[in-house]
């Protein structure tokens, strides 16, 4: 089914969404990899607030190339998000309610995407040019001294993903492939 939704994403939105939704996001999200992740991850063990209220937001694992001329962001494709399964269960329990990005994740982040309602998406690798084209605005809101790893606050029209995993913790991975199994 196909969705469009506005950014921030409700958590009524979030649980309404069911695996292989096609959903087309507008609004902010905001941008991390690895490295920003590691410091949110150590500023919360340090009893330090995070850059951002993550409370109802949605990750992009998105590391972008240099804007070119006349445009806001270069090529913006999304990342494995394998790299920060370590990470994202401990945000989703502060309200971290999306992330996109491209790959499958661990047991211990499907747990938490149900626990708080969450949800998984994938954005299409390779296609980074493309996605581009769907950032309107981008700043950097943290970390600038990370280059293409800062957190970035991003502007989104029409926005393609797909739900990948649902609140419920179904995994599209998992469920397209049960139908070349045999019994």
């Amino acid at each position: 089914m196909d969705r469009k939704i506005n950014m921030p994403l409700s958590k009524e939105d979030a649980l309404s969404l069911e695996y292989g939704d096609y959903v087309y996001l507008s609004g902010v999200i905001y941008t991390a990899r690895d490295a920003a992740h590691k410091r949110m991850y150590d500023a919360l063990n340090e009893n330090a607030p995070l850059p951002i209220d993550i409370k109802g937001q949605t990750i992009y694992y998105m590391g972008p190339s240099p804007a070119r001329e006349g445009r806001p962001i270069g090529s913006a494709g999304p990342t494995t998000a394998s790299r920060m399964d370590k990470y994202a269960p401990q945000l989703m329990d502060l309200g971290l309610i999306g992330m996109i990005g491209k790959g499958k994740r661990t047991s211990a982040v499907k747990d938490a995407i149900v626990r708080n309602g969450a949800v998984y998406f994938a954005a299409v690798g390779g296609a980074g040019a493309l996605l581009s084209k769907c950032i309107t605005k981008s700043e950097v809101v943290a970390y600038d001294d990370l280059g293409t790893e800062a957190i970035r606050k991003l502007e989104v029209k029409d926005f393609p993903v797909i739900v990948v995993i649902d609140s419920k913790g179904r995994d599209l991975y998992e469920e397209s492939q049960k139908q070349y199994r045999e019994e």
